[in-house]
């Protein structure tokens, strides 16, 4: 997305020379304790942009914003991208997170919550227009910024009509500030200074402002009036009416003053949102476009620039309006137009304005055409949401003969989570396949469309709860796949594994994912490969074949090239086996490395507090475990996966080893009775808790084991609790001979060792070893200016989820003192957010002080 962003909605606007001087209203917008929102609400021609970007500084983070900013990907890729422009670092983390598929923005937004509570400086944050991309998923988003919204941070939205956030609650707890209509209105005072020069006397003035009831659009356009007319006062004695016939009555003026040329040019060019001169020349078919853009920008008539370069401008929107309800009403049918700018659009690669020009033209064939051909692209980009929206301007009629566009939007409403009437619409494609009464423009994509119909099978059982028919559509998938589609037959395949996975057969699962990956690897998707990956190490390492998943992730590493996503994922995964084999030192080194390089996989984020937590466990931390288990719950992301090892049930394993026996019990109270591979690792976990409570554990662990008998690695821990629950040695016995060709380690000491003690073989002799030495050994290296004591204690809790405040609290000091010290952490490290402070302490061994 971060190749698609239009820069110039990041750009502040320039002020224009001879601004009316407001400082009533410059002293509404200064930034005031306990502000969370700044609301400038008004309708259009009010001033609202030109306010708040004269009053922004330079170094705002700023957002214009478009109706196409009403898909939430699209909308907080702009915002975040704004944030981390104003303080560089903060938001890298959630745009890779956003970027990498699906994932609740709440997710996405809580570590730049995180980074922005602890940032020494201010940021204010303006999204302009933010009337044209409100709406529910929008406003879900936003609701929750706002509701843990940092002092740090000061967000200011200016709008043309209310957002659907939670303003009365803001209003009663005063923390919203609110600019409008009324207050926009200029004052006689501003109204005669705004005519400064233009020789109108103080009753003119005067009928001006009451006439126009100081409302900047119809001033703006009475000024253009009054140009080169001898009889001032009189066009303003006739001046009449209320707001829209005001407007009309101007705009007749200021168009009808124009020469033929220019005010053909504005009418033509206002059915684009943005200009610049070679799509003019294409609109209206002149040359010129440029030279008229810049001579309108000098003449103030109501052209905004939108970048320092003078390349592209927009037209206030009050004005375009107009200029489309006259064009409107002189010519009726604009559709070549339109067709003009699609054309332009397309020729210049951007297929989401081509498309909506060829709807606005009626062109819905040509628009098809686009959206076929762009589909495959978007999909390998993830941006299934501008596919989705693209259903809603495409007619039924015109999709039912289109079968390829059909398929393409059938994907998008999967990965849209919109799964009722799929299954209708792919019976529709089927019926238009059947015979030959159908358009196609990407003959590629036609002859993939039986397997592809039967993968979305596939994943339609899958989500239903339906394995065998998971499996049953993805096997005919496979079958109906062209040679060399390695990407259908890689999708049937991980589909089928995740079905096969869900229901304990690993085998299966591990060739159907290791088909993917290699499949995947065919076809030059290698981020792709890493995410497989991932998946195959974890199976590999429930068959208990730790150094067939090391080999798993090392290749991986090897394919990955500089900065792809998902190489940390494959770090985190080598962290786990590390500590498998109790090599922490290891294990943690990976976990560095992986948070350096960020650019992860959605599960990432948990995955990686889920693996510092057993580091931190096994240095007997159990309090910062619990932590990063709790913060990981949070950030908890599941894909399609099954969640046969939920951090519930992790939490619940930490709760035993606290002692904290009610907490675990609760927790347990929900499990099934039933056994499952889905529900072993909760029930094993069950087992621990009555070894706790001192019940018997020995039937249900007897039970577990004759399940478990082809799952090596649950099997061996399975064995280690049943020798420790029955107090015989024998299944420990079998447990070191499953375990010592792998490495296993930490699963035998973190059980203590004085069953151990009791077997007389070579492997039991090195984990009493093992258990004996030191397992983690830090080399703090020094800063020249090293931290202090408090600055160390406050390091600490920014590796938590805490946020500034709740840093202040945990240190019974105030929010500027955590910042003060924030900042002078950020300056000893040489770093300048959250993040990086973190890496870098642990690259200098501060945090095992």
């Amino acid at each position: 997305m971060a190749g698609l962003l239009v820069e110039t909605k990041l750009y502040r606007p320039r002020s224009r020379e001879g601004l009316v001087h407001r400082p009533r209203l410059d002293e509404r917008l200064l930034r005031k304790d306990g502000t969370a929102l700044t609301l400038v609400s008004a309708p259009a021609g009010f001033g609202k942009t030109t306010l708040v970007s004269a009053w922004a500084a330079d170094d705002a983070a700023w957002v214009s914003l478009e109706e196409s900013d009403r898909d939430p990907v699209t909308f907080w890729t702009y915002v975040l991208t704004a944030l981390d422009r104003a303080a560089p670092g903060i938001a890298e983390d959630a745009l890779a997170l956003l970027q990498s598929g699906p994932a609740p923005i709440e997710t996405v937004l809580v570590g730049v919550l995180n980074e922005l509570s602890v940032l020494p400086q201010e940021i204010d944050l303006v999204l302009d227009d933010y009337h044209l991309a409100d709406g529910l998923e929008i406003s879900r988003g936003m609701t929750y910024l706002l509701d843990h919204l940092p002092p740090q941070l000061h967000l200011l939205i200016s709008t043309r009509a209310d957002p659907a956030l939670p303003l009365a609650r803001l209003r009663t707890r005063g923390e919203l500030v609110e600019v409008r209509a009324a207050d926009l209105r200029f004052t006689l005072e501003e109204v005669r200074s705004y005519f400064t020069g233009t020789g109108l006397d103080a009753d003119a003035i005067a009928t001006l402002e009451e006439r126009t009831e100081g409302w900047i659009a119809a001033l703006g356009l009475a000024a253009l009036s009054l140009r080169g007319r001898s009889d001032a006062s009189g066009f303003i004695d006739d001046f009449a009416g209320d707001d829209r016939y005001v407007v009309d009555y101007l705009v007749d003026e200021v168009l009808d003053r124009q020469p033929e040329q220019v005010r053909r040019f504005l009418l033509e060019t206002s059915v684009v949102d943005r200009l610049t001169g070679p799509l003019c020349d294409a609109v209206t078919g002149q040359p010129g476009g440029r030279a008229m853009l810049e001579s309108l920008e000098r003449q103030n008539l109501f052209v905004v620039p939108l970048d320092d370069r003078r390349q592209w401008y927009r037209y206030h929107h009050l004005f375009a309006d107009v200029l489309r309800a006259r064009l409107l009403a002189e010519r009726g049918d604009i559709a070549e137009l339109h067709r003009r700018a699609a054309q332009w659009y397309d020729d210049a690669g951007d297929t989401v304005a081509a498309v909506h020009h060829a709807v606005a033209a009626g062109d819905v064939d040509h628009a098809a055409d686009l959206v076929e051909l762009a589909v495959p692209g978007l999909r390998r980009e993830r941006q299934e949401a501008t596919i989705r929206r693209w259903l809603d301007d495409i007619p039924d009629d015109v999709v039912r003969r289109r079968p390829v566009l059909a398929i393409g939007f059938v994907g998008a409403l999967m990965a849209s989570n919109e799964f009722a009437g799929v299954e209708q619409r792919l019976q529709d494609i089927e019926r238009q396949l059947s015979g030959d009464d159908f358009v196609v423009v990407d003959r590629e994509e036609l002859e993939r469309l039986p397997s592809a119909i039967e993968t979305y099978r596939a994943a339609l059982d899958l989500i239903a709860g339906n394995p065998v028919g998971t499996i049953e559509h993805a096997a005919v998938a496979i079958q109906l796949a062209l040679p060399g589609d390695d990407l259908t037959t890689s999708a049937a395949s991980a589909l089928s594994a995740l079905a096969s996975w869900a229901g304990g057969d690993i085998e299966s699962a591990h060739r159907g994912y290791a088909a993917a990956a290699a499949g995947l690897e065919r076809a030059g998707h290698i981020a792709d490969v890493l995410g497989c990956s991932v998946t195959l190490a974890d199976l590999e390492i429930t068959q208990g074949r730790l150094r067939q998943a090391q080999a798993t992730l090392e290749r991986a590493l090897d394919l990955a090239g500089p900065g792809m996503r998902g190489t940390s994922d494959m770090y985190v995964g080598l962290s786990r086996i590390a500590w498998e084999r109790n090599d922490l030192d290891a294990a943690t080194d990976y976990l560095r490395r992986a948070e350096e390089l960020g650019a992860d996989l959605p599960q990432n984020p948990y995955r990686w507090r889920l693996a510092m937590a057993r580091i931190r466990e096994a240095e007997g931390d159990l309090d910062s475990a619990l932590e990063l288990l709790d913060a990981a719950i949070k950030v908890y992301v599941g894909d399609f996966s099954p969640n046969v090892r939920p951090l519930t049930a992790v939490r619940a394993r930490l709760l035993i080893r606290r002692g904290d026996l009610s907490a675990a019990q609760e927790w347990g109270e929900s499990l099934p009775d039933e056994l499952s591979y889905l529900h072993e690792y909760e029930h094993v976990t069950l087992a621990r808790l009555m070894m706790a409570q001192r019940k018997d554990a020995v039937p249900l662990l007897g039970r577990l084991r004759a399940a478990a008998e082809n799952r090596t690695g649950s099997l061996i821990e399975i064995l280690v609790l049943q020798a420790l629950a029955a107090r015989d040695p024998a299944p420990l016995e079998r447990a070191l001979a499953l375990a010592e060709p792998e490495g296993y380690v930490r699963v035998f000491i973190s059980e203590g060792t004085s069953m151990l003690q009791r077997i007389r073989s070579p492997y039991a002799r090195r984990l009493l070893d093992a258990a004996g030495r030191p397992t983690h050994v830090s080399t703090p290296q020094t800063l020249i200016d090293p931290l202090s004591d408090r600055e160390l204690d406050v390091l600490r809790l920014l590796t938590s989820e805490l946020d500034g405040p709740s840093i202040a609290r945990e240190l019974v000091v105030s929010l500027n003192t955590v910042r003060t010290h924030t900042k002078h952490i950020y300056t000893k490290l040489g770093v300048n957010n959250r993040r990086a402070a973190i890496r870098r302490a642990h690259q200098l061994g501060l945090l095992t002080r």
